[in-house]
């Protein structure tokens, strides 16, 4: 936290070897002298003796930095303020000076994390100050801070003790994107997609009135949120109750419409700075309050006089919109800057002395921005003492997503009909629907955080003869269901749904995976429910949608690159309703795949075909209305059916189950396997990792179909077919609490991925997946057994795995 001086020159000597993952072998690096006199902080260095002399000059250490993809190396900006800084209660001693430098601190930590994790802050970075001001002013956790949106979240993370998991965000042991109850006692509830703080927040006002408690409650509320209904319903309510609680609009100068963005923003000067404080203050609170209640007892219409002239005159002096609140039943004070601590201070501190007040709104003015720069120094030919030579590395282009399959599809039928309109919901905007936006223009309507709005709004353009296109992604779409089964599913009004973000979204975790949609979704009498297994079918789906006018459908599809350019993306045409089809013919088994999840089928079938299994794999396409034509076929061809699915228990494979039931297939003898999502919430991670996580990875899916095949085994190198079983003689010799495939894990873990040499190899991945799945149907068995020997049995294969990772790497 100190700074470095030395007053002796010295150098720092790059070495890489050829076996370097972080850089090519081609990038050379010599020398770098530094003059004799200079400073530095933040660079940890180890004395070459054992030395408490603070005078000591011999000192020796390791300084790193990782290339960016132009080639540049960042430096990491000191943050000698926030390494001091362990919880809130270190911010309370701290100087509005040093509470600016904290400020900084945090700015430069969000910057740097971003350029590490390729994850926006920019949310987050408009409220470092306001978030700073909060936890000195307010005593968390005994007073509640509450979040609207989990954008906004990092700064109060990183003054929560949570500082080292920020910088795992993508990671699936790293830190949760929102706020949640059980990661921190600083979290008194979680911030999901908006909408829930002050709601949240009036209830435990309310029950802090009822058990006589005195913690103050503050909700941060942001300009996305306001939009939504839910945030004018808890206000009102909070007027009514006339809970004591504060909410904090952070207003960033976001606006959703291009004519709004050219009116006038609410500015903040010297003047309304002095009247924000003002009204903050407790004298002319109680002023207010007196006047009141002399007004009262005058009578004669006196009060309703005064507070005409009181509203009027706050009206004056406030920005448009502020007497909103007022109606509303808060107490209105702003505009605040939202960047200068000394103002923030003041307000705040004013604000947290007030008792018996009621609810007050604090109208902060804050600004959007993109972060510090950094040093670099160029891994180039450049004029500095010494020398450092390097090729530049190449950077790789955005892969293309579904969304900019899902644009082009629609701009194509958009140019066929023009009577295609676009309603956009949902916090942000992907870059392919600003393309949309621009090419349609007039035709495209983005309503921001307000999806029962955008549901029902696209009910009433299609009773005007248009056909919209409700553009929502799946998580945000749960909000809106009630518009969903009564404006649009009971009235059959032709509506198309593009349920973006379907499935698992990878580090965004839980609060924006698309897990519920295909469940919900099916079950609507009228609704047509279908799922792309790659580009081409998102684009034909397209069409097929366009061409329904008698009732609504929707169909979905995963964040992130497209699965495979496919050849035939050129082929547009309609689907037939209620049609699937069949990609590979075998005869052993049957792989019954719904959108994303169809390429995994594919993987599977190839990893199977390895091991002797011929397996068919079928595109379903549609849920609702089912290709039992199809599912028929593949019961009566097939011994075993596997229905495999992204999104959660009562989907796809429930709809397959009721049919092969009620048409005497599963009498029949078929024996049918469903893979769905688990039944919890899977945390942020890689993408890949969640799928592994989940059980839908290709290697599950051929572990599964291995164990309905009866080939419950890990596969041995050295024989693919060998079965590494436990007979009736072994189970003689099992432990107290132990079960027969706890026996297997003791005495044939050590050979999982392994060859002669010890090194990994091909089959390691469906060998661990063939224990996930040994292990997940042993669940439903004794689900306390798992729970005590889960960790012990697939602890071990994590752990030799990392063994000889760390081998094949030394």
């Amino acid at each position: 936290m100190a700074t470095a001086t030395f007053q002796q020159p010295f150098s720092v000597n790059a070495h890489l070897n050829d076996h370097s993952r972080l850089l090519t072998p081609k990038v050379e690096f010599s020398t770098v002298n530094f003059p004799a006199n200079g400073e530095f902080s933040r660079v940890n260095f180890c004395p070459s003796f054992a030395s408490t002399s603070s005078t000591s000059k011999e000192y020796a250490g390791h300084v790193r930095s990782l290339p960016n993809v132009d080639g540049s190396i960042k430096e990491k900006v000191p943050t000698p303020m926030l390494d001091m800084i362990e919880n809130p209660m270190h911010l309370k001693n701290l100087t509005p000076k040093e509470l600016k430098q904290l400020a900084d601190d945090i700015r430069s930590e969000l910057s740097f994390i971003m350029s590490e994790t390729q994850k926006s802050f920019k949310a987050s970075l408009s409220v470092v100050e306001l978030t700073v001001a909060i936890h000195h002013v307010f005593h968390a956790p005994v007073d509640k801070i509450l979040w609207d949106i989990e954008d906004q979240t990092y700064p109060h993370k990183l003054l929560t003790g949570r500082r080292p998991l920020v910088h795992k965000l993508r990671e699936g042991n790293g830190l949760g994107s929102s706020t949640r109850r059980f990661e921190s006692d600083f979290d008194p509830f979680g911030a999901g997609h908006g909408c829930c703080s002050i709601s949240s927040g009036l209830g435990m006002a309310v029950a802090r009135d009822l058990k006589g408690k005195r913690d103050r409650i503050v909700a941060v509320i942001s300009n996305e949120t306001t939009m939504a209904g839910q945030v004018y319903e808890a206000m009102s309510n909070a007027g009514y109750l006339d809970s004591n609680m504060v909410v904090i609009l952070n207003d960033s100068h976001h606006s959703l419409h291009p004519k709004l963005e050219q009116t006038p923003k609410t500015s903040v000067n010297a003047l309304s700075s002095i009247l924000s404080k003002l009204q903050s203050s407790k004298i002319f609170r109680r002023f207010r309050e007196i006047a009141k209640v002399l007004t009262k007892r005058i009578g004669g219409g006196m009060h309703e006089w005064a507070a005409k002239v009181d509203e009027y005159a706050r009206g004056m002096m406030g920005p448009p919109g502020s007497t909103l609140f007022e109606e509303l039943g808060l107490y209105y004070i702003g505009p605040v800057d939202g960047h200068k601590i000394e103002d923030l201070l003041c307000v705040l501190h004013e604000v947290a002395s007030l008792d018996s007040m009621g609810p007050v709104l604090v109208h902060v003015i804050t600004k959007e921005e993109p972060g510090v720069e950094y040093n670099t120094i160029k891994t180039s030919n450049e004029d500095h003492t010494g020398s450092c030579n390097s090729e530049l590395l190449p950077s790789n282009p955005r892969p293309r997503t579904y969304s900019d399959r899902f644009v082009e599809a629609l701009i194509t039928e958009s140019e066929k009909d023009e009577e295609i309109v676009v309603v956009h919901a949902g916090m942000g905007m992907e870059p392919p629907f600003q393309l949309l936006k621009n090419k349609l223009q007039d035709k495209f309507f983005d309503v921001g955080m307000a999806e029962q709005h955008a549901v029902t709004f696209s009910a009433g353009l299609s009773c005007g003869g248009l056909k919209p296109f409700c553009i929502i992604p799946s998580a945000f779409l749960q909000r809106a269901y009630d518009q969903v089964v009564h404006d649009v599913d009971r009235q059959k009004i032709p509506v198309r749904f593009a349920i973006t973000s379907a499935g698992l979204v990878g580090s965004d975790g839980p609060t924006h995976s698309g897990a519920f949609d295909i469940t919900f979704m099916s079950c609507l009498p009228n609704m047509i429910v279908m799922a792309p297994s790659d580009d081409t079918e998102l684009a034909r789906m397209v069409a097929t949608a366009a061409c329904i006018d008698d009732r609504p459908v929707c169909f979905r599809y995963p964040r992130g690159a497209m699965a495979k350019l496919n050849p035939d993306s050129c082929i547009i045409d309609p689907i037939e309703i209620g049609k699937g089809k069949i990609l590979t013919e075998g005869k052993d088994i049957a792989l019954l795949g719904y959108g994303s999840m169809v390429q995994n089928c594919l993987r599977a079938h190839s990893l199977l075909s390895k091991l002797g299994v011929d397996v068919t794999v079928a595109d379903a396409r549609f849920c609702k209305p089912l290709d039992i034509n199809l599912v028929r076929m593949l019961c009566k061809n097939h011994t075993f059916l596997i229905t495999v699915e992204e999104g959660s228990i009562g989907g796809f494979g429930a709809h397959v189950a009721q049919f092969i039931s009620l048409d005497g297939q599963l009498d029949a003898g078929i024996k049918w396997r469903p893979i769905t999502l688990p039944d919890n919430y899977i945390e942020g991670a890689l993408p890949k990792d969640q799928l592994a996580l989940a059980g839908l990875s290709g290697n599950h899916i051929a572990a599964t179909a291995l164990s309905l095949l009866g080939r419950t085994h890990c596969v041995h190198p050295s024989s693919p077919v060998d079965v590494v079983q436990t007979d009736a003689s072994n189970a003689a010799k099992l432990e107290p609490n132990q079960s027969p495939q706890d026996m297997r894990y003791n005495s044939d873990w050590q050979n999982l991925g392994e060859d002669d040499d010890g090194e990994l190899n091909a089959d390691a991945e469906l060998n661990d997946a063939i224990i996930y799945v040994s292990i997940s149907v042993h669940e439903f068995v004794d689900e306390v057994w798992l729970n005590k020997n889960f960790t012990r049995m697939y602890g071990k294969i994590i752990a030799r795995h990392l063994c000889c990772s760390n081998r094949a790497h030394a």
